[in-house]
């Protein structure tokens, strides 16, 4: 359905007090919405400890899981970065999200690949793509609005992968971006913003080993009668600041000019509404299948310090199943 019947959608439904699931995708053209999605479970996803997938549906299958990338095209990758750092000395930006579509082979399907995934959020839209992804969009608790933009990822294996990932100078700069802008987003619809936490370190464990990411967590009260008007406020952040960049509408032209083709469901939002609270992912950790074949979509955020090797490393250390 289109974007905006889903925004729509979100705002009659949360004013009525009626539990739902929404996405959008990246470029706000289109989307989906269930109403009881615990009841109609056409779209399987899980948002923290709610979930549709009965428990038949999640057992472990006795396959052992594999990933593996067909190739990269690192010349292709250099040539999009060229394009975002000429756009960055230009001034046309200060951060830029770029990514990149790999293509992989596994012997899972889509749906298991969900099942056997371990991360706070995953989506399923059968036969079309998978998302496991560990990064909250916004949540919605009693009237405060949270978001926990991640930038920074590393190798846990590395020597010193901690002090290392909070010690990059390019990192912390890209962090201090991205805090900057979610701030601005929320001070648009909600009052006391404050950060409650910069540069935390969490560490996740896939296929080939754990990585370290940082995230931060940043406030702010929505004002009363904010169910009535839910999706006009999550619309108005969209899309996210962490996988966009800053500032906002000069980074999303700059984008286009450098990747060449719509992101689609990749990079947009999805989230649950219980009737009371919201909590919603950055699709983010992503595969989509296309024609039969499967295809691994990874970025990273750059700045006018990025160093094109180190990026399009980080956007193959990104392609992982989170499998233990």
């Amino acid at each position: 359905m289109e974007a905006q019947l889903v925004r729509k959608a979100v705002n009659r439904c949360a004013a009525q007090g009626k539990p739902f699931l929404f996405g959008v995708d990246f470029e706000l053209r289109e989307g989906f919405f269930v109403e009881n999605p615990l009841v109609c479970r056409q779209i399987p996803f899980a948002c923290g400890e709610i979930t549709n997938v009965p428990d038949s549906f999640s057992g472990e299958a006795e396959i052992t899981p594999r990933l593996e990338v067909l190739h990269t095209d690192r010349e292709a990758y250099l040539r999009r970065f060229a394009v975002i750092r000429r756009g960055l000395l230009r001034g046309d930006s200060f951060l830029t999200n770029l990514t990149e579509r790999t293509p992989i082979r596994t012997n899972l399907t889509l749906d298991e690949i969900f099942r056997r995934s371990r991360a706070r959020y995953k989506l399923l839209l059968p036969g079309r793509l998978v998302c496991f992804s560990p990064e909250c969009f916004v949540r919605i608790t009693d009237g405060v609005i949270r978001s926990y933009p991640m930038k920074g990822t590393i190798d846990a294996a590395l020597p010193d992968a901690e002090a290392r990932l909070l010690g990059d100078y390019k990192e912390r700069c890209e962090h201090y971006t991205i805090v900057d802008l979610i701030r601005n987003d929320l001070n648009r619809i909600a009052d006391r913003v404050r950060v409650e936490r910069f540069r935390y370190v969490e560490k996740i464990a896939t296929l080939r080993g754990e990585i370290l990411q940082t995230s931060s967590e940043i406030a702010g009260d929505l004002r009363s009668g904010w169910r009535q008007e839910l999706g006009d406020l999550l619309f108005s952040l969209l899309p996210a600041g962490s996988i966009s960049g800053a500032p906002k509408p000069a980074t999303l032209r700059l984008i286009r000019d450098a990747e060449q083709c719509p992101r689609g469901y990749y990079t947009g939002v999805f989230g649950y509404f219980d009737g009371h609270d919201l909590d919603s992912a950055v699709m983010i950790r992503y595969i989509e299948c296309e024609n039969g074949r499967f295809y691994f979509r990874s970025g990273g955020g750059i700045t006018v310090h990025s160093d094109p090797q180190q990026e399009y490393d980080e956007v193959v250390t990104k392609i992982y199943l989170p499998i233990p």
